[in-house]
C-alpha cells in the first residue's frame, strides 16, 4: 500500500486518525518499508506520528547526543559559578583575539620549503 496522504511542501505526510485506523496495517507496512513517516491528525490537528524503527533509533541518538552536550554546558557553568559575567566576557575576548592573531600570523607566514 502506498501512503495516501495530504501533504504540504517540506512537511511530513498527514493522515486523519480515522483513515489511519482503517488502513493501519498498510500504513505500518509502508512506513517500515521506508516509504515515509506519517503525521496522524485528530480533527485536523497533528497529534502523533508513525515513524520507522530506523528513524526512531536516529531520534534516540540525537536525544542522547543532545543530553551529553547539555551536560558539558552544565559542567562549564558549574566551573565558573561565582565568576562575574564581565570577567568571563573579558577573558573570552582576550582568548579569541589571541586565536585570531595566531591565525593571521599563520596565514601571512611564508610557506616552509
Amino acid at each position: 500500500m502506498a501512503l495516501q496522504t495530504k501533504t504540504q511542501p517540506n512537511t511530513q505526510p498527514t493522515m486523519d486518525l480515522a483513515d489511519v485506523r482503517d488502513a493501519f496495517e498498510g500504513v505500518v507496512d509502508a512506513v517500515a518499508r521506508g516509504e515515509g513517516n506519517v503525521v496522524v491528525a485528530r480533527d485536523g490537528v497533528p497529534a502523533a506520528a508513525i515513524i520507522s524503527m530506523r528513524e526512531l533509533a536516529r531520534f534516540e541518538r540525537y536525544l542522547s547526543q543532545r543530553e551529553a552536550r547539555f551536560a558539558v554546558i552544565e559542567e562549564l557553568r558549574e566551573a565558573f559559578r561565582g565568576v562575574p559575567q564581565e570577567e568571563i566576557e573579558r577573558e573570552t575576548d582576550r582568548i579569541l583575539e589571541r586565536i585570531r592573531a595566531e591565525r593571521r600570523a599563520e596565514a601571512t607566514a611564508p610557506a616552509a620549503v
